[in-house]
C-alpha cells in the first residue's frame, strides 16, 4: 500500500513540474509565433473542454476500464500531447490533441488524472487517515510545480544551452514525463483499483443527490474564484499600490510557500475538528480578507491581507477531497471525484470575464463579489452537509449524533 502511494506522489510531482513548467512555456511559445490573442484563447479553451470531456469519461468509465489502465493511457496521452507541442504551430492540430484532456492549466488539481489519484490514494491509505496522504499529495504538487514554473523563466537561455531552435521544443520534456508516468502506472497494484460492482449499477447510485448537491457547491465556489485569479490580483496591485514587478515576484513566492504549508496542516486540524469543520471555518475567515483585500490603503495592508488569506484558504484543498472520498459508498469514489471536480471546472472560464467587466466600475469590486460569493458557499455548505453521515475504509462513521436521523434528508 505504501509503495502505491509512493508512485502515486511520484507521478503527480512529476506531472505537476511538466504542468508548472509548461503554464508558462505555453504562453512564450504562443507569443513567438506571433499568435493573436484571439487564438490564445480558443487553444486554452480546447485544453479545458479536453479536461472536462476526459474528466467525464473518467466518471462514467474509469472504474469499468480500471485505474490503472485508464491512468496509464493518460499518462501517455501526455506524452504525444508535448510531442505534438513540440512539433508543430498548426491551430487544428494542437487542438485536437489538446481535448485529449492530459494537457492542464493547474497544477495542485489536474482534471481527470486528480479523478484518478483521489479514489486511487484512498484505497492505498487504509493505515492511515486518507486526509494526510491528500495533503502531501498537494504539496508535492505545490513545491513540484513552483519549480517547474521557476525553470521556464530561463527557458530562452535552456533553448539556447540546449541547441533548441526555440522554446517551443522544450515540450519534449513532456514525453519522459509521460512515459515515466506511465510507468509509474502499470506498476500500481490492484489494491487501488475499485470494488467490483454488477455491470448494470451507474457509477453513482446511492449517493448521487449528495454529489449533485456537492457539485453544485464547488461550482459555486469555483465560480468565486474566478474574479481573483493569479493575474487580476496581479493587476491589482501593480495598478491600485504601483508595485514593482520584483515586489510582486517576492509576493507570488510567499504565497507559494504558504499555500503549501496550509496542505500540510490542514490534515492535523481535519483529525482534530473533522473535515467539513476544517474546510468551512477555515475557507470562511479567507473569504472575510479577501474583502477587505479591496478597501486595503496601501501595498503592506494589501500584502498582509493576501498573505493571511492565503495560510487559510487553502487548507479547504485536501480536506475537500478527503470529504468527497468518505462522503459516498467505495465503489463510487472515482466518479463522485471526477463529477464533483468536473463541475469547478465547468465554470472557472466565467469568472475571470466578468471580473474584467465588473472591475469597470471600481478596481477592488471583483475581490469583494469573490469573498461573497464564496462565503455563501461555506454558509450552504455547513448548512447542508453537517448532519450527513460519512464513510470510512472501515465504516461509516458519522459526523454529528444527529447524522442518522438525518440521512434521508440531506442532500
Amino acid at each position: 500500500m505504501r509503495s502505491d502511494r509512493n508512485l502515486i506522489l511520484a507521478a503527480q510531482a512529476l506531472r505537476a513540474f511538466a504542468y508548472g513548467f509548461g503554464a508558462v512555456l505555453v504562453g512564450t511559445s504562443l507569443a513567438d509565433r506571433g499568435w493573436s490573442t484571439v487564438r490564445v484563447g480558443a487553444l486554452l479553451a480546447f485544453v479545458l473542454a479536453g479536461t472536462i470531456l476526459a474528466s467525464l469519461f473518467v466518471a462514467s468509465r474509469g472504474d469499468r476500464i480500471g485505474r490503472r489502465r485508464f491512468y496509464a493511457a493518460l499518462y501517455a496521452a501526455l506524452a504525444v500531447t508535448g510531442a505534438v507541442f513540440a512539433s508543430t504551430d498548426r491551430f487544428w492540430v494542437l487542438a485536437a490533441v489538446s481535448l485529449l484532456g492530459a494537457l492542464s492549466t493547474e497544477v495542485v488539481e489536474s482534471g481527470p488524472f486528480t479523478s484518478l489519484e483521489q479514489p486511487m490514494l484512498t484505497d492505498a491509505s487504509p493505515d492511515a487517515a486518507p486526509v494526510r496522504a491528500f495533503g502531501t499529495y498537494n504539496a508535492v504538487a505545490a513545491i513540484a510545480g513552483s519549480l517547474g514554473a521557476l525553470l521556464a523563466g530561463g527557458s530562452e537561455r535552456l533553448a539556447e544551452l540546449l541547441g533548441a531552435s526555440d522554446v517551443t521544443r522544450l515540450f519534449w520534456v513532456f514525453v519522459p514525463v509521460g512515459l515515466l508516468g506511465l510507468f509509474a502506472a502499470t506498476s500500481l497494484s490492484p489494491a487501488v483499483e475499485a470494488e467490483s460492482q454488477p455491470t448494470t449499477r451507474r457509477p453513482i447510485d446511492r449517493s448521487r443527490r449528495r454529489v449533485v448537491g456537492l457539485a453544485g457547491l464547488f461550482a459555486l465556489d469555483s465560480f468565486g474564484g474566478g474574479f481573483v485569479v493569479q493575474s487580476f490580483v496581479v493587476f491589482f496591485l501593480a495598478e491600485r499600490f504601483d508595485a514593482t514587478i520584483g515586489q510582486l515576484g517576492v509576493v507570488f513566492f510567499a504565497l507559494g510557500l504558504l499555500q503549501t504549508a496550509s496542505f500540510l496542516v490542514a490534515p492535523r486540524l481535519a483529525e482534530r475538528y473533522g473535515l467539513l469543520n476544517t474546510m468551512v471555518f477555515t475557507h470562511l475567515p479567507s473569504n472575510l480578507l479577501l474583502v477587505a483585500v479591496a478597501f486595503a490603503p496601501n501595498f503592506g495592508v494589501a500584502v498582509v491581507l493576501l498573505l493571511s488569506r492565503q495560510a487559510l484558504s487553502q487548507m479547504d484543498v485536501p480536506t475537500r477531497q478527503a470529504y468527497v472520498m468518505a462522503l459516498v459508498d467505495p465503489a463510487e469514489r472515482t466518479a463522485a471525484a471526477a463529477y464533483t471536480n468536473t463541475a469547478r471546472y465547468i465554470v472557472r472560464p466565467v469568472g475571470p470575464l466578468l471580473a474584467g467587466i465588473a472591475q469597470q466600475t471600481a478596481l477592488g469590486v471583483p475581490f469583494v463579489l469573490a469573498g461573497s460569493i464564496k462565503s455563501v458557499y461555506d454558509l450552504v455548505l455547513w448548512r447542508w452537509f453537517r448532519t450527513v453521515p460519512l464513510h470510512q475504509p472501515d465504516g461509516p462513521l458519522a459526523t454529528s449524533p444527529t447524522a442518522e436521523a438525518s440521512k434521508e434528508e440531506t442532500p
